[in-house]
């Protein structure tokens, strides 16, 4: 009892949990922990996991260190580690996750829970997002087949026939669901955020897609191909195709499940292919279960004739190259123009009324 009344818990705004994992995100870490900080749903926490950075990013988040938020570190185990660390830590009843060079919008979280007042524990929220470099109000929004409400199965269905994705810090979760999809997959180093998602998605009762709710994804890589080289990301994303496909599976088995998953699978074959034989021989198995094949993958027209005289492993180097080369400078000329602008983050991340 307080001044003559009685505090009820259950009339309490539930508890949302803010979960960043950080590694050698120095320059970035800052601007993510303030656009958490200025999210105007009022019962929030912030838990920041630094997975062992060599650089100054444990430094930097400390800095923002107060009753409601939270900077813990640890040894390098990788980005799913970080975040299981982090949920472990949470005492929320939503979770929002949000890597260590993105951002959220002031009223995203709001937004989101506004609409889960009509939903039940198992609805998973999505929302609108936008990729970025240097100056987040240049956000490109682009909306994809998942920017609507849809069915468990039906979203898997729409992000393998589309090739297409919703951002991990896009979601708000319940913890609900949370625990009832499971960890993050710490086996995973390549797309164990699409795994995580699918998992979750199919743990769910539904997903209702926010407009309103925005956040903001920093793309600073310039090429897919050129950052999935390394034999371990390659036999993640392998892995992690053929989860994917066997939690779909187990769910409905139909030819158009059967035709998504193919066609998954084919859009993922050029990252194998032709360097990777033994991966390549897995997909193709994979394929034959689902009662289909693999052709051999094309890169775009313009590298055929690198192909025809040269090989297919040669036209992906000069592919990725080239979109390295591009992407730096595309880079650069807005990192340069950020800092001519140099407005404020707040003012570039909270929508005006």
């Amino acid at each position: 009892m307080f001044g003559g009344l009685v505090l009820n818990i259950d009339q309490m705004e539930p508890l949302v949990s803010i979960l960043i994992p950080a590694y050698n995100a120095e320059s970035w870490i800052s601007d993510t922990v303030t656009s958490a900080i200025h999210q105007t749903w009022s019962r929030k926490e912030i838990i920041v996991v630094d997975d062992g950075s060599t650089d100054q990013t444990l430094a930097v988040a400390k800095r923002f260190e107060s009753s409601n938020v939270k900077v813990v570190g640890q040894s390098n185990s990788g980005a799913s580690a970080a975040r299981n660390k982090a949920l472990s830590l949470s005492q929320g009843d939503y979770i929002q996750w949000l890597d260590a060079d993105d951002l959220l919008e002031c009223n995203k979280i709001a937004k989101q829970m506004e609409v889960a007042k009509h939903g039940t524990k198992r609805t998973l929220l999505s929302s609108a997002w936008g990729r970025f470099m240097y100056r987040p109000r240049k956000a490109k929004f682009l909306p994809t087949p998942l920017w609507c409400d849809l069915g468990p199965i039906e979203w898997v269905l729409r992000h393998l026939e589309e090739s297409v994705f919703i951002s991990s810090m896009a979601w708000l979760v319940s913890r609900d669901l949370v625990e009832v999809a499971g960890p993050w997959n710490t086996q995973l180093s390549n797309n164990d955020d699409g795994e995580y998602a699918c998992r979750t998605v199919l743990a769910s009762d539904g997903v209702r897609f926010v407009p309103e709710a925005k956040s903001y994804y920093r793309t600073l890589i310039g090429s897919s191909l050129s950052n999935n080289r390394s034999p371990r990301k390659l036999e993640s994303m392998c892995h992690c195709m053929e989860l994917i496909i066997g939690y779909l599976w187990n769910r409905e088995q139909s030819p158009r499940t059967s035709a998504a998953c193919l066609k998954y699978l084919r859009d993922g074959l050029i990252f194998f292919y032709p360097e990777r034989p033994d991966l390549v021989r897995r997909a193709k198995t994979l394929a034959a279960t689902l009662g289909g094949e693999l052709p051999a993958p094309k890169l775009p027209i313009r590298y055929d004739w690198i192909d025809r005289l040269f090989g297919l492993s040669t036209a992906k180097r000069v592919q990725a190259n080239y979109n390295s080369v591009k992407w730096s400078l595309i880079r650069g000329w807005d990192q340069a123009l950020a800092c001519l602008e140099k407005e404020s983050l707040p003012d570039q991340i909270c929508r005006k009324p």
